[in-house]
C-alpha cells in the first residue's frame, strides 16, 4: 500500500507479549529510526513504554519508539491505528478471540497486515468472509508468517521455483520433514491450540475445516487429489525413513494448497503435498513413529473433551504472556528439509530443500520471520500480482520475503536431491 499521509510504516501489535516483544527486538536491532518508522502497540500503555525505554536504551538508532493504543473490545481504537499506519503486524492470540476486529480494521483502512496464527479454524472464517473484501480495498492479509508456515510454505516455493527453472517442470509431489530442532512452547500457543479444538468441538464449519484438506483453498476449489493429513506410523515414499504425523500439517498442508490455488495452479492441480516427523529407518524409528502418533492421538482425544481442555488450560498449561527468556531463545534451533518429486521430458526428478534457524523455531525464528514478511509489506517487495485479500507467505509476497530471510541470518538452500536423499 501506499499512503504517504501515515505517520507509521509498521506497527508492532502486542509488544507487551513474549513473540510481540521478540518481534520488536529484531526489528529495533535490525533497523534504525531512519530505516524504519515503527510504533509498539497494545492495551497497556505504561508497559508500552517501558518496553520502548529498554529497547532505546539496548539498541544504536533509536533515540524515540511510539507507542499506540488500542484494544480488541474497542474496535474504534483498532481502526485509528490501522490508518495510521502502513501495516499491522501482530502477535496477538488466540485470534479465534482477538484476531477478527483488527483484520476487519485493517481492510476497512487499506492497511497491510501479517500475522503468525495457526488457528486454522479462524483462517477458514477470514476466507470466506474477508477475501472480497480484502481484494477490494488493496489490503493484503498475510496469515501464518512464523513458524506456522513459512518454512513449510515459502519451502515449497523454493522448491517449486527451482524445479521450474531446472527442469523445465513443476514438483508433483513435495513433502515437508520437521528433521530436527530445540525450542519451547509459551501459554499463548498453547491457548491458540485449545481455541481451535474449542470451535471444533461447538461449530460444524470449523469440524469441516479440520476434515477437510483443501479448506483453505478458495471457495468453489475445495477439492483435489490430496486426502489429508497422515495420521499413523508410515515409511516414506522418497526417503528410507519411518515417519510420524507432524502436529503442525493441520495448518501447514492446507496453507501451502492454498498457495497453489491463488497463484493460479502454477504447480497443477494434481499437486500434493505433506508433513511428516521422520524417525529412522531402523525398528528404533518405527516404534519412534508409534510413539509420536501415539502421543498426538492422546493430545487432540484430550484437547477435544470440553472438561479435559479445560482443566489442562487451568493447572498445566502456562499463562498467556509467559514464555523462553531472550538466552534460551537464541539457545534453540530448527531444521526443516523438503523433498519435491516430478516428472519432465527426461525422466524423474528430485529436488531438495531446506529451511533452518539457530533460534529458537517458536520464539527467535519466528521473530525473524514474522519480522521480514512485514518488512516485506512495507518496502512494497513482492513477486506477487496479488495487491489484495487474505493471502499467504507464498502468494502474498513470495520470493523477496526468502532474500529476506537469508540477509536476517537464516538457511534457505535448495538444489537437485542426490540419488540417496
Amino acid at each position: 500500500m501506499s499512503h504517504t499521509d501515515r505517520e507509521y510504516d509498521l506497527v508492532v501489535w502486542g509488544a507487551t507479549g513474549v513473540a510481540g516483544r521478540f518481534v520488536s527486538d529484531h526489528l529495533t536491532e535490525r533497523y534504525t529510526a531512519d530505516d524504519l518508522a515503527l510504533a509498539l502497540g497494545g492495551r497497556d500503555e505504561g508497559h508500552l513504554r517501558d518496553i520502548a525505554t529498554e529497547l532505546k536504551a539496548r539498541t544504536d538508532g533509536w533515540e524515540h519508539i511510539p507507542v499506540v493504543v488500542g484494544d480488541a473490545t474497542e474496535p474504534a481504537t483498532l481502526r485509528a491505528i490501522a490508518e495510521d499506519t502502513h501495516v499491522v503486524c501482530t502477535t496477538v492470540g488466540p485470534y479465534t478471540e482477538y484476531g477478527t476486529p483488527l483484520v476487519e480494521a485493517c481492510i476497512e483502512a487499506g492497511t497491510d497486515y501479517c500475522d503468525l496464527t495457526g488457528e486454522v479454524t479462524w483462517m477458514r472464517k477470514t476466507v470466506d468472509r474477508y477475501h472480497d473484501a480484502a481484494v477490494d480495498a488493496g489490503a493484503r492479509i498475510v496469515h501464518s508468517c512464523g513458524y506456522d508456515s513459512v518454512p513449510a510454505d515459502i519451502g515449497t516455493l523454493l522448491v517449486q521455483s527451482f524445479a521450474t527453472e531446472a527442469f523445465d517442470a513443476p514438483c508433483d509431489l513435495v513433502r515437508v520433514y520437521l528433521e530436527g530442532g530445540r525450542g519451547s512452547v509459551s501459554g499463548g500457543t498453547l491457548a491458540s491450540a485449545a481455541k481451535l479444538f474449542e470451535a471444533a468441538s461447538a461449530d460444524p464449519v470449523a469440524r469441516e475445516t479440520l476434515r477437510d484438506p483443501y479448506s483453505l483453498a478458495p471457495p468453489g476449489e475445495r477439492e483435489g487429489v490430496d486426502t489429508g493429513e497422515q495420521h499413523l506410523p508410515r515409511r516414506d515414499p522418497l526417503r528410507s525413513d519411518w515417519t510420524a504425523p507432524s502436529p503442525m500439517a493441520p495448518v501447514n498442508e492446507r496453507v501451502i494448497r492454498r498457495s497453489n490455488a491463488l497463484l493460479g495452479y502454477p504447480w497443477g492441480r494434481g499437486f500434493r503435498c505433506a508433513e511428516v516427523v521422520p524417525t529412522g529407518d531402523s525398528v528404533g524409528g518405527a516404534a519412534a513413529a508409534g510413539s509420536i502418533a501415539a502421543a498426538l492421538g492422546i493430545g487432540t482425544v484430550a484437547l477435544s473433551a470440553g472438561p479435559v481442555r479445560e482443566a489442562l488450560q487451568r493447572f498445566v498449561f502456562p499463562d498467556p504472556g509467559e514464555g523462553p527468556s531472550r538466552d534460551e531463545a537464541e539457545q534453540g534451533y530448527f531444521t526443516v528439509r523438503l523433498l519435491g518429486q516430478g516428472t519432465n521430458a527426461a525422466g524423474p526428478f528430485l529436488v531438495e530443500g531446506t529451511v533452518a534457524a539457530d533460534r529458537d523455531p517458536g520464539y527467535g525464528a519466528t521473530a525473524i520471520m514474522l519480522g521480514e514478511t512485514a518488512m516485506c509489506l512495507v518496502r512494497d517487495e513482492t513477486d506477487s500480482a496479488l495487491n489484495g485479500g487474505v493471502l499467504t507467505p507464498a502468494s502474498g509476497i513470495g520470493y523477496p520475503l526468502i532474500e529476506r530471510l537469508r540477509n536476517a541470518g537464516m538457511t534457505l538452500t535448495v538444489r537437485e536431491a542426490p540419488d540417496e536423499p
